[in-house]
């Protein structure tokens, strides 16, 4: 179900960062700027002429090897996950992510600078309402050849569980817990990537992992380490000298957590899922996350939010006890019979209401509107979700009665379906925009038998009656 929550947020100001990419070896400078509402994340390439823009969308994602990258127009972004993990933890909806470089710079290999580099410039608060997908159902995903699972379960708020399990002795199995996404710059942001030595190996052999040191990523020894392999990671990370650590890991650097490996993961998971494109109010248990399993849930968990998008029928209990019935709706609406066309209010908030219409065969319009084939007019149709605003609205001041909602305009109005006797209609309203000035702009729907029959964007004022 989406679920407008809150406001949006961007940046206050641009911010800049200098690194080097892990793979590459390149220098590239990264630069977060402030957006628009509704812009989302996207990746900007400004060392190409003319600079490309990749958004961060999981249909943009061409493989997962080492890191969860993106392609778009023949422009590249390597290493997306953990600038856009910093991003949702810290509360940003908006953002332009301008690099000169085809990677994003590792740093530490965790968030943490990232994180410090939004701290430092701050978080402004938009003003359109924010999207989010609330869970209501199961959801999950397993890629069968590795065991990994990830599963979305209804939850109060953005939660994310790991488990990871790489069978071996230095590295057993860990679990790591976000309980709420305010608690990511402390607990989740500062975990660096990790690796296995023999998978070092390999990448260096093959020159993959040109900007790495042992700072930047924590390297468990999963093997004897001989005097060759010794000397060929001191030429590698330009170190005098490199020893094991009791704890299994290469030296240089402590641990920040005992389960770093399973926080990062965690990290990991968050940035992958952000390429879903809105925000995620459930409870992630990701079981052996890895990018191509993160990437694989994100393109399910999309497809189920975009047709949620299209249809999106509230989900009520016809049968239950309304929030307001029509005597209710009566005493706050100007309408009487045979021109209300609303009967029951089950949701009102201050930024949706859900109303019901019953559609006879005893409507007076149906006298003269085709006779032998009777449809519901479509300007009514269009009337009754204007009532069911206009409840929205009045519900906003302390005392409706003395208050008219009068029409400013309706947009993109569409009639996918005919209404016809017999059919009960759900009106479902939302803000586009905060209400201002008794200037209210909603979306609205109307359902029948879970089937979106009419959409349109309705502008209304409120006025004082004389």
């Amino acid at each position: 179900m989406i679920k407008k929550n809150s406001y949006q947020k961007t940046l206050n100001d641009k911010v800049t960062l200098d690194g080097v990419g892990l793979h590459t070896g390149n220098l590239v400078k990264l630069t977060f700027k402030p957006a628009p509402e509704d812009t989302g994340f996207i990746f900007v390439r400004s060392d190409l002429n003319p600079p490309v823009e990749i958004p961060a969308d999981i249909q943009y994602v061409n493989n997962t090897d080492r890191g969860t990258n993106l392609v778009k127009d023949g422009a590249k972004i390597q290493t997306s996950e953990h600038v856009l993990a910093a991003l949702v933890g810290m509360g940003v909806d908006n953002c332009y992510i301008e690099l000169d470089a085809a990677e994003s710079p590792i740093m530490d290999g965790s968030s943490k600078f990232f994180v410090e580099a939004i701290e430092s410039v701050g978080v402004e608060t938009q003003s359109k309402l924010r999207y989010e997908y609330v869970v209501t159902e199961l959801i999950s995903y397993k890629d069968e050849e590795s065991g990994s699972e990830i599963t979305l379960i209804p939850s109060d708020e953005y939660q994310v569980t790991t488990m990871v399990d790489f069978e071996t002795k230095v590295l057993g199995t860990q679990n790591a817990s976000l309980d709420t996404i305010s608690e990511f710059k402390e607990n989740i942001a500062p975990s660096r990537t990790f690796s296995f030595l023999h998978e070092l190996e390999t990448l260096l052999e093959n020159g993959l992992i040109k900007g790495g040191d042992l700072n930047n990523a924590i390297v468990y020894v999963d093997k004897p380490l001989s005097e060759s392999n010794m000397v060929r990671l001191k030429e590698a990370f330009g170190k005098d000298k490199i020893a094991v650590k009791p704890n299994g890991i290469l030296d240089n650097l402590s641990l920040h957590f005992s389960n770093e490996a399973a926080r990062h993961k965690l990290l990991d998971v968050i940035g992958d899922l952000a390429l879903v494109g809105v925000p995620i109010r459930g409870k992630v248990f990701a079981h052996k996350p890895g990018h191509k399993v993160n990437a694989n849930f994100s393109r399910k968990l999309s497809q189920i939010i975009k047709q949620e998008r299209r249809h999106n029928a509230p989900k009520i209990d016809i049968n239950s006890e309304p929030l307001m019935d029509v005597n209710d709706i009566i005493k706050m609406l100007p309408h009487r019979p045979p021109f209300l066309l609303v009967d029951k209010i089950f949701e009102l908030s201050e930024t949706h209401v859900i109303g019901l219409k019953n559609v006879t065969m005893n409507e007076p319009f149906f006298v003269g509107h085709f006779p032998g084939a009777p449809v519901m007019p479509g300007v009514l149709q269009i009337e009754a979700m204007a009532q069911a605003g206009g409840v929205l609205l009045l519900n906003t001041v302390p005392d409706p009665e003395n208050y008219l909602t009068l029409f400013m305009k309706m947009d993109n109005v569409k009639f996918k379906r005919p209404v016809k006797p017999g059919d009960t209609l759900v009106l479902k309203l939302e803000l586009i925009s905060p209400i201002r000035r008794g200037i209210c702009h909603m979306r609205g729907m109307i359902f029948a038998n879970n089937k979106l029959m009419t959409e349109g964007e309705l502008m209304a004022q409120i006025i004082k009656r004389k």
